[in-house]
């Protein structure tokens, strides 16, 4: 019988994985303003694990990383569509306590965008070498799956929107056929669908790293609206009422940590999905997206709430967010072991 665990994001790292943004890609227009933003991410990452930069030029991407030490960068060339890594990198699972690679096939959001080289990178990477010999690959190019649209509590427990895995431009599979598979492929024991909850100009379908995310096992870090004149808030309070019923394995109600609700960023008359939300749990410390705004430190205070024994590091994400993704879309952890 396979013993299968999809591990926490807070369970030690080995690395963290980049796709660098370029001329050929959405960013071609704002490359001076999106550079220092993944510059920032690359050196704090570099501060406490090893970092994956997977790009088509591999020398102007190291102009474009300056005096940040590379001793610890892993530099792979080849094409990319975009910068995603969260959606098209590979999810690592623990099979019989060996590391394997599940590459899943990236759509572009349910064929909204372009994804040929973008869902080729997982197995290029696992061909060239990147990963520890033990470190196995399986191809699961029959099924639509993000990483972006995964909570793991590394117990068992999945935490998803029903807006994004049961979309019928992704699998076209009913609820009860989407969790039997998530829970045979992935080592799920159990599923909370969030069934409420989503952000304007979302090309996501509600990834439910948007949203709200398992900061332990116990714990819930959610967006909350208070503002009743706001566009979410009735869907929101609705995902917050749905929180609040959800169970603990032990039968405990969670833990729940609300996040402000970024405030409206506007981009060509339309708002963009800013979100705390998406934040990346790292080796001693948490990289949270912040906009330029005075929640930024009301969202450090209640995330330091959630991760007393880590570091919150805030980063300008204005100009990921202007291409509607943020710090946890453009970033793929790899557990200990998998990356040398």
């Amino acid at each position: 019988m396979k013993d299968l665990i999809l591990p926490a994001e807070w369970a030690k790292q080995s690395a963290v994985q980049l796709t660098w943004p370029h001329a050929q890609t959405d960013w071609q227009d704002m490359l001076d303003e999106v550079i220092p933003c993944f510059r920032e991410i690359a050196r704090e990452v570099l501060k406490r694990e090893k970092l994956i930069v997977v790009t088509p030029d591999v020398a102007q991407t190291r102009k474009e990383l300056g005096e940040t030490d590379l001793s610890r960068v892993i530099f792979r060339e080849m094409d990319t569509n975009d910068t995603w890594a969260r959606d098209h990198g590979a999810i690592t699972l623990f099979e019989n306590g060996k590391p394997v690679l599940c590459d899943f096939v990236f759509n572009g959001w349910g064929m909204k965008f372009a994804a040929n080289h973008d869902n080729r990178i997982t197995r290029r990477l696992y061909d060239t070498s990147t990963f520890a010999p033990e470190v196995g690959y399986r191809s699961r190019l029959n099924f639509v799956l993000e990483g972006g649209s995964l909570e793991s509590d590394g117990k068992g427990t999945l935490l998803t929107t029903s807006e994004c895995l049961l979309s019928d431009n992704r699998n076209d599979m009913t609820r009860a056929e989407v969790e039997s598979y998530l829970c045979s492929e992935l080592g799920f024991t159990r599923v909370l669908w969030l069934d409420s909850g989503y952000l304007a100009g979302d090309d996501t379908d509600s990834h439910i790293d948007t949203l709200a995310r398992f900061c332990d096992e116990s714990t819930i870090a959610y967006v909350q609206c208070t503002d009743q004149t706001d566009e979410h808030y009735e869907a929101l309070l609705n995902m917050e009422k749905q929180l609040h019923t959800f169970r603990q394995t032990n039968g405990e109600p969670y833990t729940l940590i609300p996040l402000p609700m970024a405030d409206a960023v506007w981009c060509d008359g339309e708002r963009l999905p800013a979100t705390y939300a998406n934040f990346l749990i790292i080796n001693g410390a948490v990289l949270l997206p912040v906009y330029g705004s005075y929640k930024d430190r009301q969202a450090e205070h209640q995330l330091k709430k959630a991760f007393p024994n880590h570091e919150i590091v805030s980063i300008d994400c204005l100009p990921l967010i202007k291409q509607h993704g943020s710090l946890h879309c453009v970033t793929m952890q790899y557990p200990e072991g998998v990356v040398l």
